[in-house]
């Protein structure tokens, strides 16, 4: 089952967190989330760079974690934006030259490209992968 925090707080949250499990189109749903927030936070010239990036985390979710299953943050930090994607699946993630011919394998050098920082932090049960687009 997804979660979702509330859309619409009555205050100006400075994060969302969800949980949910991903499927081919989840990715345009997280970038609308995305979107909104950053409109609400007065952050749209980030909303090019940010929802590519998210879309190649949450694609590399749904070719690499069994059962799909991951958490999103989306933070509101002093000096932009920081977004997690958060899985049950531990290993080294690291960008890579694709060849011509390579199918995939371009994403994390997309989101290294598009992004100020980027980073994985492994856990005992997973890792987070994460990007940041400075204001």
């Amino acid at each position: 089952m997804n979660q979702a925090t509330d859309l619409y707080p009555a205050v100006l949250a400075t994060s969302y967190r969800m949980s949910f499990t991903v499927g081919e189109h989840s990715a345009g749903h997280m970038r609308r989330i995305l979107r909104m927030f950053l409109t609400r936070w007065e952050l749209d010239h980030l909303a090019d760079a940010a929802t590519l990036a998210l879309t190649e985390l949450v694609a590399n979710v749904v070719r690499h974690v069994p059962g799909r299953r991951c958490a999103l943050l989306i933070l509101r930090e002093p000096e932009g934006l920081r977004v997690e994607v958060t899985d049950g699946v531990a290993g080294a993630v690291r960008a890579r030259a694709a060849g011509p011919l390579d199918e995939g394998g371009r994403g994390l050098v997309l989101v290294e490209t598009v992004t100020d920082r980027w980073g994985v932090d492994e856990r005992a049960d997973g890792k987070t992968v994460w990007f940041a687009c400075d204001a």
